[in-house]
């Protein structure tokens, strides 16, 4: 199939192109614009409480005023406010709401802080429905600057926080973080395609043909989203640049190193790329197929955001598999060995390269190999026990002399950190009947005692008196750990169970939602991940015709999802005392350390396949394998590595976290996962690995010889040696 696949692209290049450009320039001038949301609540189940909560308060009070921005007031000399300050402030407040800033419904002057070290004016903005639209952001850039004049004259210094300015100071601070990743990643694939290869056309082919193809995957997302009406997170698009410059790139390789050693094989150029579509195609076909089940098995989800994340990471896989299989053959079989100018290495292989040296000591004592790999690997898992998931990714991201972070640390002074985001609790008449406020108020006492609420309001009743509105300020940041605990195993069960009879409390509001996401992520842990590694089980499988090495490949592959996992947490929360790593990042982890480690698994276990079908046996299979698929599998690793490591260029903990997680995690699938646990054990199972289909014997009748390798075989030299 793909040798008839390879002589139809070799014979027919440019017309395999032209339908490339063709197909491309239709989808992408057809298809809609892709859309995107960061809500979180948008993505989570009706049945959840914070989305029940959520719909209460549309119902009941549509106008209530969404916080976008808090003003934070306190004395220039650090001393405690006056009646003359707090004249000031309400002043100030009054000016700026007469400026009529788009977006700023009111800006209301709050009471002084207990301790008189701070007080507030509340700028309430309309619910952000558009993830995209800046217009907050704006009116809170206008507010800082119309406020500096204000306070000129008196004793007062202030600074506003709040989402809006949060989300304003993140946006100036990923400008710069977005150039420095996007410039660092396209430097990266050049400058290492240019070490391994000495070519500048190889360096900057997948740059050029991705480049082609990353639009018409945009494109194709786009319109299978609105075609299913599926909900795309924010954070699609760069996901989406790296798994199309990750995977294209890795492909790439794998099929210009096989073109190279053909090449040296002595096989015309035709010939030499017919021989590489022809034996690399079921590799990266099998592992495009366990990817695309990798991310598809994410529609189990039960997070709006996975679902849709899934569907359109497998069709920019699957996009990116038709490209290695046609483009990238069409324009490298035009090219010929011209793809490879100036340099001439291409026409030699290396003697004694480090990659035959540890494919020889592999062959010698794959058992040893096999225990330090397994056991490096283990020893990493065990920092996985400690792992926190963190929600506050402003907080821990942003830089902390933006205006945003002084403002809230300066809140804090005074008033609890939950001021900035208050939780609601909404009780409801069950009888349709009115709320006595004797009732309200006992309510509103028994939260009001609950430990992390620091104030609660006076209830606020809908238009027919059957609703009551609290809003809880809570004692700690709304994302921090200790602000969820409080909701999730103190107000939650306080508010159910001291509801007055008659009556159905629900708890809302930005920290009820990540509660509620924490769970959600927890229950698709339990379904997603064990349904994605059967489906990868049944692909390997079908590939190696064999029960016995799928299940030994995937333990590898959970190997190294702990050790990276472990290898962060250790990094971060214990090294680096950070109260978390970001909780979306085991799933992103997943997304790439598994799938992409799975990739490296079945290039090196189809080269030992291949080997064994030479009639070697497993050790000198095993060897052979190192030899020949290292060097593909480690310059794939660490162009990947490289390219995930240039997050942590942004400056933020966020990113760090995302790019040191991925960089490692890549690093171990290929170095320690691919190339020396998975040969090793295979070198160790013998022919029971390919058990019951046999997938090793030699073609022609002969089977493979059995006992233990000395670095040679019958049918050529020493593998160390051999060209």
């Amino acid at each position: 199939m793909f040798s008839g696949l390879g002589r139809f692209v070799v014979r027919r290049p440019w017309w395999i192109i032209l339908a490339w450009v063709v197909a491309a320039g239709a989808v992408i001038s057809l298809a809609p614009k892709l859309t995107s949301s960061s809500d979180e609540a948008s993505f989570l189940p009706d049945h959840y409480e914070s989305i029940r909560a959520a719909d209460v308060q549309e119902a009941e009070f549509p106008k209530q005023q969404n916080v976008g921005a808090i003003i934070v007031f306190q004395r220039s000399d650090g001393g405690k406010l006056t009646a003359g300050d707090s004249a000031d402030i309400t002043r100030v407040s009054r000016d700026l709401q007469a400026k009529k800033i788009p977006e700023v419904q009111a800006v209301v002057p709050g009471a002084v802080s207990p301790n008189k070290l701070v007080q507030t004016s509340v700028v309430a903005m309309p619910k952000l429905t558009d993830p995209e639209d800046t217009a907050q952001q704006d009116a809170v850039e206008k507010l800082r600057s119309d406020l500096k004049p204000e306070l000129k004259g008196t004793d007062l210094s202030a600074g506003i926080t709040g989402s809006a300015a949060q989300a304003l100071d993140e946006s100036d601070a990923s400008e710069r973080a977005g150039l420095l990743v996007g410039v660092g990643t396209i430097v990266i694939i050049i400058v290492l395609l240019l070490v391994i290869f000495r070519s500048p056309i190889i360096a900057l082919l997948p740059v050029v043909l991705i480049g082609l193809i990353s639009p018409m995957a945009t494109g194709l997302i786009a319109s299978a989203n609105k075609a299913f009406d599926m909900k795309a997170d924010s954070s699609i698009q760069e996901l989406l640049t790296v798994v199309l410059f990750g995977v294209g790139t890795d492909y790439i390789l794998f099929l210009l190193f096989r073109y190279r050693e053909a090449l040296r094989a002595g096989e015309d150029p035709k010939s030499a790329m017919v021989h590489a579509v022809e034996r690399v195609g079921e590799a990266i076909t099998s592992a495009a197929g366990a990817v695309i089940v990798a991310f598809a098995a994410l529609t189990l989800s039960s997070l709006g955001m996975l679902r849709s994340m899934g569907p359109a990471l497998a069709i920019a896989v699957f996009v990116t598999l038709l490209a290695g299989l046609t483009l990238v053959p069409a324009v490298v079989s035009l090219l010929g060995t011209k793809v490879f100018w100036p340099s001439k290495s291409w026409q030699r292989e290396p003697q004694g390269t480090g990659f035959a040296r540890l494919g020889a000591s592999i062959a010698r004592k794959p058992a040893i190999w096999a225990l330090v790999s397994a056991l490096f690997m283990g020893a990493l898992t065990l920092g996985a026990l400690g792992y926190r998931a963190n929600f506050d990714l402003a907080g821990s991201s942003l830089p902390k002399d933006k205006e945003s972070m002084v403002a809230l640390e300066n809140l804090q002074k005074g008033f609890p950190a939950g001021t900035t985001d208050p939780t609601f609790v909404y009780l409801t008449s069950t009888d349709d009947g009115s709320l006595p406020a004797a009732r309200t108020a006992a309510f509103r006492g028994q939260l009001d005692k609950v430990e992390g609420v620091g104030e609660v309001s006076p209830p606020r009743l809908s238009k027919d008196g059957g609703t009551a509105s609290f809003s809880v300020v809570l004692s700690d940041p709304p994302a921090s750990d200790k602000a969820l605990e409080t909701v999730k195993d103190r107000l939650r069960p306080v508010a159910h169970e001291d509801a007055p009879a008659g009556t159905e409390a629900l708890v809302g509001g930005t920290t009820a939602v990540y509660v509620d996401i924490n769970k959600a992520v927890d229950r698709d842990y339990s379904v997603v991940f064990p349904v994605a590694a059967l489906a990868i089980m049944v692909i390997l499988g079908l590939l190696l015709r064999s029960l016995v090495a799928p299940w030994y490949l995937m333990l590898s592959v959970a190997l190294g999802f702990g050790a990276t996992l472990g290898a962060t947490s250790l990094l971060f929360q214990q090294i680096g005392s950070q109260p978390g790593l970001m909780f979306m990042l085991p799933v992103i982890m997943y997304l790439f350390v598994v799938a992409l480690g799975t990739d490296y698994n079945i290039l090196m276990v189809s080269r030992l396949r291949e080997e064994a079908r030479e009639g070697r046996t497993p050790h000198d299979a095993a060897g052979t394998a190192v030899r020949h698929s290292g060097p593909t599998i480690g310059s794939a690793g660490v162009i990947l590595a490289g390219t995930f490591a240039t997050l942590m260029l942004a400056g933020n903990s966020t990113l760090s976290q995302m790019g040191f997680s991925l960089s490692f995690g890549i690093l171990i699938a290929a170095f320690v996962m691919a190339m020396i646990f998975t040969p090793a054990l295979t070198a160790l199972i013998g022919h029971r690995a390919w058990w019951p289909g046999h997938g090793d014997e030699k073609r022609g009748g002969r089977g493979p010889r059995s006992g233990k390798g000395d670095g040679s075989d019958a049918d050529g030299p020493p593998y160390a040696s051999s060209p």
